[in-house]
C-alpha cells in the first residue's frame, strides 16, 4: 500500500477545499453535453469524478488503491461509482465511454503512454478525453531537479512528462487536440509534503531538494482536451 493510501483523509480534505474551483474549471474547459457516460482514471479520492458528476449522466472512477476508493465512496454523488483497477489495463470494453479523463496521474505511472492508449481504447469514436498533469520544465536541468524532489517527496513518482512528450503520445493514438491551457499553482511546501505523508528523514531530504526554496513549490499544469 502506498503512502497516498495512508493519507486518504488528508487528500480528501485537500480535495474538498478546492472542489468548487475544480468543478468550475472542468465545466468551462470540457463543456459537457450532459448525457455522457464518463470515466475518471486514477481517481484517488474522487476529485475529477466529483467534478464530472453534476455535468454528465454517469461517472465511473478507477484507482489501484482500495483505501482511496473507500474514502471516495464515502461522499459520492448518486451517479458516481468506483472500481479498483490498473490504469494501464482498464477493465472495460472498447468504446464504453463518451468522456474519459485523468488528472495528476500520469507522472505516477511507469509507462504513462499505456494509460493514454487505454483512455483512447475505452472512449467511443467522436468522444473526448481530458488529460491534466504537471508538466516537466523545458530546461533539462530544472526538470531533473523537480523530478528528484518529487521522488524524495513521494516514492511512487516516476517522471514528469513535457508538453512534447504528451503531444507525441496523443498523436501516436490518433487523438485530435481540441483545446489546451496552462495554469501555475503555488503550493505551500509544508502542506505539499504533508499531503504525501512525507515525514522524518525523507521529509528533511525533500526539503533540502526543494527546487523553489523552503516555503513554496511551483507546479506548471497542462490541460488538454482531445477527440478520439
Amino acid at each position: 500500500m502506498s503512502r497516498f493510501a495512508d493519507r486518504a483523509d488528508a487528500m480528501a480534505a485537500h480535495q474538498a477545499a478546492r472542489a468548487e474551483a475544480l468543478a468550475g474549471e472542468v465545466r468551462a474547459f470540457v463543456v459537457p453535453a450532459g448525457d455522457e457516460r464518463a470515466l475518471d482514471v486514477g481517481t484517488g479520492t474522487g476529485a475529477l469524478a466529483y467534478a464530472f458528476a453534476p455535468l454528465v449522466r454517469e461517472v465511473v472512477g478507477l484507482d489501484p488503491e482500495a483505501a482511496l476508493l473507500e474514502r471516495a465512496r464515502a461522499n459520492a454523488p448518486e451517479n458516481v461509482s468506483f472500481v479498483e483497477g490498473d490504469a494501464t489495463a482498464l477493465p472495460f470494453e472498447r468504446a464504453e465511454f463518451d468522456l474519459a479523463g485523468t488528472r495528476l496521474t500520469l507522472h505516477h505511472v511507469r509507462r504513462p503512454e499505456l494509460v493514454v492508449a487505454e483512455l483512447a481504447r475505452v472512449t467511443r469514436p467522436g468522444g473526448r478525453i481530458l488529460v491534466v498533469d504537471q508538466l516537466a520544465p523545458a530546461d533539462p536541468l530544472e526538470a531533473f531537479a523537480v523530478d528528484r524532489f518529487e521522488r524524495a517527496r513521494a516514492a511512487d513518482h516516476q517522471r514528469l512528462l513535457s508538453d512534447q512528450d504528451l503531444r507525441q503520445s496523443f498523436e501516436a493514438n490518433g487523438l485530435v487536440l481540441l483545446r489546451e491551457r496552462r495554469t501555475t499553482e503555488r503550493r505551500g511546501l509544508d502542506e505539499f509534503l504533508d499531503l504525501a505523508g512525507c515525514e522524518g528523514d525523507e521529509r528533511a531530504r525533500a526539503v533540502a531538494l526543494a527546487p523553489h526554496g523552503r516555503e513554496i513549490f511551483t507546479a506548471d499544469l497542462g490541460w488538454y482536451l482531445l477527440r478520439v
